[in-house]
């Protein structure tokens, strides 16, 4: 059994505001209590792992090459707040996709638990024992094992777990 547990975060809407498709860090704003957040999952000892659908890649308006470039411009911000993104996970998957190699079904398009399964397997991760933060329904990965906290957004006015993010802190 691992002793490693994770905080999962969904990006857009979570870690930063979610505007149509965002890809170049001219389009990142990032959420208010983001940093305090990690900050304090990873001073409880939590790996930071985000997992992201992103269907911007199947429909055609960037690449997968912008999504790599974007999160390391994202790790070094968090870096520059004394904070380390454990890793990064993303689908580029869609049905409705115009790039045909991503027009598919994918166990990792959430909220199938296929980026989660593999960020476990690959940092011997406790599901059990992490939890998944995101704005959307979505968001509730299909592990009855792994705790999903929705965080109140545009996405979800009703069927939500926490007003904002600084009420995750009490949840870690």
């Amino acid at each position: 059994m691992s002793d490693n547990r994770a905080l999962f975060l969904d990006r857009d809407g979570i870690i930063n505001e979610d505007v149509r498709y965002p890809h170049l860090p001219e389009h990142i704003r990032f959420c208010e209590g983001i940093f305090d957040v990690c900050r304090t999952a990873a001073e409880k000892g939590y790996l930071l792992i985000v997992v992201t659908n992103q269907a911007g890649v199947a429909k055609g308006y960037y690449t997968e090459d912008d999504v790599v470039a974007l999160h390391e411009w994202m790790r070094e911000q968090f870096l520059l707040q004394g904070i380390t993104i454990t890793a990064f996970y993303y689908s580029p998957y869609h049905n409705d996709g115009t790039v045909e190699k991503y027009v598919r079904n994918s166990d990792c398009r959430k909220p199938n638990p296929g980026m989660v399964l593999r960020a476990a397997g690959d940092y011997d991760i406790d599901i059990a024992r992490s939890l998944m933060v995101g704005d959307k329904e979505s968001d509730r990965i299909l592990l009855p094992e792994l705790k999903s906290v929705i965080v109140k957004s545009n996405y979800t006015p009703e069927k939500y777990d926490v007003e904002s993010l600084n009420d995750v802190i009490a949840l870690l």
